[in-house]
């Protein structure tokens, strides 16, 4: 099995480590001084009581995708354009796109910019990780789970071959049967999260400190799950329970990387986070005030000073 990776940073990086640290032939898009790094140095991952440094294949041409029987995708969103025509021509050589992007519209864009929608396999992560220079990619949390499933529900064996490398590959890995579904639920988990601690610039804890802050949390998860419920993939009133109580658990000291692109003045995510709330809502006519102002606000606090 060939794996190609577009996007080294956090996310890509480790699993590209973990799935070579088990044998099978990857190929990495990377640049810049990380790209040189891993060619002088190759890839090194660190983990909780765990250290590695993997030798692969890194490249800045996008041939390097090449031959690639999946090409898993963990750019950031609003890089996802730039790097579009090379997953396209993977993906029209044979290649299974899988998308481990921030949002619910990764599927929609990727076939926008050229891939077969029935190339694309949807997919997320739960994991902590980041590039914490260049070379080395650190996983901080304990967990690391992977989510795969069909966009049209329907089983292939395709999906469960991946599923089991990154199984073989010491990864938690699940095959969903309604990917789409985790999808909006890691969605309205995270922008509630993204919202609340960009508009207060702080960790969730100060947010959940007072009653007006968590009546604020709860509100912002609540247009998420109205605009879910015209947008064709409905979150219950159980699961948005469910959600509320996650949120409500987080450890005080807990901030969102949304948080911290938006300190260090951007680019961040939010076209594909808060912005697409506020744009789904407006399209079908579902009123998102909160995401409006959250996605207002974080445009000017990013927009360059002159």
């Amino acid at each position: 099995m060939i794996v190609g990776f577009v996007g080294a940073g956090g996310i890509g990086g480790y699993y590209a480590g973990l799935l070579r640290r088990a044998g099978l032939d990857v190929r990495l898009l990377a640049r810049g001084e990380h790209l040189a790094a891993i060619k002088e140095r190759g890839l090194e991952i660190r983990a909780p009581g765990d250290r590695w440094v993997a030798t692969l294949e890194a490249s800045s041409d996008d041939e390097i995708l090449g031959g690639s029987d999946y090409v898993i995708v963990s750019v950031k969103g609003y890089s996802l354009d730039e790097v579009g025509p090379g997953i396209a021509k993977a993906a029209k050589a044979g290649a299974v796109v899988v998308p481990l992007l921030n949002g619910v519209e990764a599927a929609d864009r990727l076939e926008r910019l050229g891939v077969p929608r029935t190339a694309i396999i949807g997919g997320l992560t739960r994991i902590s990780v980041a590039r914490v220079s260049p070379g080395v990619i650190e996983r901080k949390s304990a967990f690391d789970k992977v989510t795969i499933g069909e966009l049209d529900r329907v089983p292939r064996e395709r999906t469960t071959a991946l599923a089991a490398a990154f199984a073989h590959a010491g990864s938690s890995v699940q095959v969903s049967d309604d990917i789409g579904l985790d999808l909006w639920r890691k969605f309205a988990f995270i922008v509630s999260l993204n919202v609340v601690c960009g508009l207060s610039r702080g960790p969730i804890g100060r947010v959940l400190s007072s009653e007006r802050g968590r009546t604020l949390l709860t509100n912002t998860l609540r247009e998420i799950v109205q605009v879910s419920r015209v947008a064709g993939t409905s979150l219950s009133d159980a699961e948005e329970a469910q959600l509320t109580s996650e949120l409500f658990a987080l450890a005080p000291a807990m901030e969102p990387s949304f948080l911290w692109d938006l300190q260090r003045g951007g680019p961040t995510e939010l076209d594909t986070l808060a912005g697409a709330v506020s744009r789904m809502g407006h399209a079908h006519d579902v009123p998102t005030p909160i995401h409006d102002v959250a996605t207002a606000a974080f445009e000017i606090a990013t927009q360059p000073r002159s």
